[in-house]
């Protein structure tokens, strides 16, 4: 017994569980229903997990005494305290539903649903859910299978089983399977009216997109047949009374509720037209009366029930106008001006609580989604779905939408149409407003997973979701571009000068008085030029100032303009595909070394709107093109200047790839593994720098022996360059060898390769505004002081008698990059043995390779550099992971094939798979490396000129943290993300390197 005044162990457990009215649920507690179970402690845990305790003990005992009997009430309890699945389900349910507690009262035998769940039940699909409703002969009988098929769905949901748009998807699977099963009623009831007529059921909305809600109107469309022989007058009003027959089984209120309303009111004409149409009705009136949201409306028209082959029919005739409805006249204004009626629409009082019409509602996204559809489907297949979240998905896969705002949006809509579902779930009411009262608010908040404090976690959460979608609504539903996509005509989009500035100001321009006069260059007058730059100006503006440098973009953007302006396919480039605008903006505010190559051959910009243009060129591509460029040309410099203009345009594909792929544009999705963004990146500038001292041969060649060196030549890459590891700014590394042709003197075969070397270092070194191709040779054998070019002979007997330890690592990255294949080939083999030396590396070259290392280490780093930022000498960064491969490769090489390689990640990862670095340690030394060549990549991107540290300036480094992917203000993380990661590198190197 409790003294008076004292509160007991239960109340006291109850408050800890979370229950708000702890004295009334202890005397549920203390119901006899409950009398066997009532201090089992799984059962407290149990009902304080859910999203309202109090209700869900509620529901419980009701259920419990609902039993027929008490050995059934004493057989539902055993089974409930000791089956953890059933105990989550079904109290689960009973916390967030009071209308499935509800159900359960009534039928309280459906709780043997909950029971088990079969591989194949976790995820139901319209079979399954025909099964469950197969023996419901009445309507009555097809609601309460309704129900029960309904409480399974949601228990997967609030378990957690199924995400948001799994549950949305069943919940479609079961609207389906119900659709069949009252059409079968109907039949059963006039089988007269079944034999004369063919009825089609097609689902709209979010039934016929998979993404139904708890509680939705159910939108279709009838489509009716005469069978062979039948009057068409008979049989129309014979599926007609089918139809509405079927739609009366649904959306009648009995004793045991109601399952849905079914709304035809979108068929042609709304609720003035005929239920029922024949198919050639229907396409008639699509062809000439059907208004702009009427072919929206179709886009997520799907057969569901009924004559499946007559509903394949009507979605085939009338998919292909969905498809061309962007070209309408008015096509875009008219959307906009439907989204714009839906809002003004909702009751003032409701727009802050409502969650699917008000601003940054769930209705933003679907028609920010379906407006992007429809301009961009009509060439791309792959958007042609009726489900929001899939089409955001092809969207940002076809580079219609940022990746990083598709991701945002995404996140977004599942949040909100989460909150949905929940609100709609707890009485089944059809409903889009968010509760005011603060025990609604807890549950729902407690059913989103939020436990500390409920009701402000989930309205800061909404509210945030809210304003991203808003966000992003305004940004990609209205923005003028789509216009002109649509309408394949400029737009009419004009900015005052006061407009202009105060957006520039508030975008972030620094100067926004300069900008102005860029602004004011680029939109002033009635040329078609300028009423295209109207039309784009508003969009680029905001992508600009999405970037670190918005005036740099702009004033790129001015530059571009003016030497291409009276160019037609610039302006339709511009115009026409969204992916080449963006792109450009992106690539001129990213920073000096891409705008600088652009601009000394702007025609490059078409690269930007070819949809395969940002790939790299293959090295073979490449070389033959430059050769050809090369032979086209007057005289050596002649050849090599052409040269130099095939690296020009290609060294900006490869940086206009890295700088879209590295945060992505609206049209361009991110390079998800920074890995294999470098890996391209480098290899491309291997590639083409390979291609380049090709063409520099052939000119060097050609211009005194013509076609034929007296000498088989060929060009070694060694360091990064044999690695296919070149940044923008790195030097290539190389060996020259040669080869007496047959019948040719050995000292005339010397002094022709020589002349061709010197004349090849001439060439390159020619004065020229593109970034330097300059060719390092001092890894040849004995450094500066031995001849820049040997014979493959004297490479034999040098590397046989003197070569050192160093020589034989440096040689681990050699790989042949330019001349006779066939030379270079048996250049490799000659080194193979020198570095991978049989039965690896002995004691005394292990010591004189680290103290080779720290010599470097100590005598190396620039005065002044900080250590722990030092991307290649510095602490844990390209030096230390490059060495300790490097280490692995000499002393396994000649027992792993696959260290043979001349590619550090490769290695690092064959090391990995041979077992000699553990998992961890090599994924910690990739990331450092990877890291490492992006921030060397990246330095020169930005300043125009290379550098193995952060740049020091304020804008610079802001546009280093954009091209690394962090948010703007945050580069203070990205140092301590690059020292932390770094750290951890050079601690690996010490265990494996040093053996410390």
């Amino acid at each position: 017994m409790t003294v008076p005044g004292r509160r007991s162990s239960t109340f006291t457990r109850l408050i800890r569980h979370g229950f708000t009215d702890p004295a009334a649920s202890e005397r549920l507690l203390d119901e006899d229903a409950l009398a066997s179970v009532r201090h089992d402690p799984v059962l407290l845990d149990a009902l304080g997990a859910t999203a309202d305790p109090d209700l869900a003990l509620r529901g419980l005992v009701r259920l419990a005494e609902a039993q027929p009997d008490d050995d059934k009430r004493q057989e539902f309890l055993r089974t409930l305290v000791s089956a953890k699945p059933l105990r989550d389900r079904l109290l689960g349910v009973m916390g967030a539903s009071e209308a499935l507690a509800d159900h359960l009262a009534r039928h309280p035998g459906d709780w043997h649903a909950l029971l088990t769940y079969e591989a194949a039940d976790l995820h139901p699909g319209v079979a399954e859910f025909e099964r469950g409703l197969s023996e419901a002969e009445d309507p009555d009988a097809l609601r309460v299978a309704y129900r029960r098929c309904l409480l399974s769905i949601a228990a997967r949901d609030v378990c957690g089983t199924t995400d948001v748009a799994q549950t949305a998807a069943e919940l479609a699977d079961l609207a389906t399977a119900t659709l069949r099963a009252a059409l079968a009623i109907a039949r059963r009831a006039t089988p007269a009216d079944a034999a004369q007529c063919r009825l089609a059921v097609v689902a709209m909305g979010k039934c016929g997109g998979h993404e139904l809600n708890y509680v939705s109107d159910v939108d279709v469309i009838f489509v009716g047949e005469a069978v062979d022989g039948a009057d068409e007058d008979k049989a129309m009003r014979a599926a007609t009374r089918l139809a509405a027959h079927l739609m009366r089984i649904c959306s009648e209120t009995t004793g045991e509720g109601v399952i849905w309303p079914v709304d035809a009111n979108l068929r042609p004409e709304g609720r003035n037209g005929p239920l029922v149409r024949s198919l050639s009705s229907h396409v008639a009136y699509y062809q000439r009366w059907a208004k702009t949201w009427e072919f929206q409306a179709l886009l997520k028209a799907r057969p569901v029930a009924g004559d499946p082959a007559l509903g394949e029919e009507y979605v085939a005739a009338l998919s292909p106008m969905v498809w061309q409805a962007a070209e309408r006249e008015n096509f875009v204004p008219d959307v906009q001006k439907m989204r714009r009626r839906v809002v003004d629409n909702i009751p003032v009082g409701q727009v802050e609580r409502e969650l699917k019409l008000g601003p940054g509602g769930l209705r933003d996204v679907e028609f920010a989604v379906q407006l992007l559809q429809l301009v961009h489907g009509r060439s791309d297949a792959s958007l042609h779905s009726g489900s929001t979240l899939e089409a955001l998905q092809a969207l940002a896969a076809g580079g219609y939408v940022g990746r990083a705002d598709a991701a945002q949006l995404d996140e977004a809509y599942r949040f909100l149409r989460q909150m949905e579902h929940r609100i709609q779930l707890y009485r089944l009411r059809r409903t889009h407003l968010v509760p005011e009262g603060e025990a609604d608010l807890r549950r729902l908040g407690r059913s989103l997973g939020m436990r500390g404090e409920p009701v402000t976690q989930l309205q800061q959460a909404w509210r945030r979701h809210a304003s991203v979608v808003r966000r992003l609504h305004e940004k990609i539903f209205y923005r003028p571009l789509l216009d002109a996509v649509a309408q394949l005509a400029p737009g009419e989009t004009r900015l005052s000068p006061r407009a202009a500035g105060q957006r520039l100001e508030a975008l972030g321009y620094a100067d926004p008085v300069g900008a102005l006069r860029h602004l004011e260059a680029l939109s002033s007058g009635v040329t078609r030029k300028a009423a295209i730059q109207r039309t784009l100006l508003p969009v680029l503006l905001g992508w600009f100032a999405d970037s670190a440098d918005p005036d740099a973009g702009l004033l790129g953007f001015r530059k571009v303009s003016d030497a291409l302006g009276k160019t037609p396919w610039y302006l339709r480039l511009l115009r026409d595909e969204g992916a080449a605008a963006e792109n450009l903006a992106r690539v001129l505010s990213a920073g000096r070394l891409a705008p600088d190559l652009l601009l000394r051959a702007p025609e490059a910009v078409a690269i930007l709107g070819d949809p395969k243009g940002l790939q790299p060129r293959g090295r073979d591509h490449l070389e033959q093109e430059v050769l050809a460029a090369v032979g086209r040309a007057d005289g050596a410099e002649g050849g090599v200047a052409a040269a130099r203009g095939v690296r020009r345009r290609e060294l900006f594909r490869t940086t206009a790839a890295d700088i879209i792929g590295s945060y992505g544009t609206e049209d361009s999705p991110a390079e998800s593994d920074p890995g294999a963004l470098v890996d391209r990146v480098c290899g491309a500038v291997s590639d083409l720098n390979a291609a380049t001292l090709a063409g520099a041969l052939r000119a060097s060649v050609r211009e005194q022996w013509g076609d034929e060196l007296p000498t088989r030549f060929a060009v070694i890459g060694m360091g990064r360059f044999g690695g296919h590891e070149l940044g923008y700014g790195s030097d290539a590394d190389v060996l020259f060898v040669h080869e007496p042709r047959e019948g040719v003197d050995e000292q005339e075969a010397a002094q022709a390769a020589n002349k061709v070397v010197t004349e090849m270092r001439r060439l390159l070194q020619l004065p020229t505004a593109d970034p330097p191709l300059l060719i390092d040779a001092d890894l040849r054998p004995e450094g500066r002081s031995g001849p820049l070019v040997r014979s493959l002979k004297s490479y034999e007997a040098y590397y046989r008698r003197w070569s050192l330890v160093w020589e034989s690592q440096a040689l681990l990255r050699a790989d042949p990059m330019a001349g006779d294949p066939d030379l270079g080939r048996r250049f490799i083999e000659l080194v193979d043995p020198l570095r991978y030396p049989v039965e690896g590396l002995g004691d005394d070259a292990v010591r004189e390779i680290r103290r080779l290392k720290a010599r470097m280490e100590s005598e190396r780093m620039p005065r002044g550099a900080d250590p722990t930022l030092h991307t290649k000498l510095g602490r844990g960064g390209l030096s230390d992971v490059e060495w300790t491969v490097q280490l692995l490769q000499m002393q396994h090489g000649w027992a792993e094939p696959g260290l043979r390689t001349t590619r550090t990640r490769a290695a690092l990862a064959a090391a990995h798979a041979a077992g000699l670095i553990p998992t961890e340690e090599a994924q910690i030394l990739d990331e450092a490396w990877v890291l490492a060549t992006r921030v060397r990549n990246g330095v020169m991107l930005v300043r125009g000129r290379a550098g193995d540290t952060f740049p020091s300036d304020g804008r610079e480094l802001a546009a280093m943290g954009r091209y690394l992917g962090y948010d703007p203000g945050h580069v203070g993380d990205m140092l301590d993300d690059y020292r932390r990661i770094t750290r951890r590198a050079r601690a690996v190197m010490e265990e494996l390197f040093y053996g410390a």
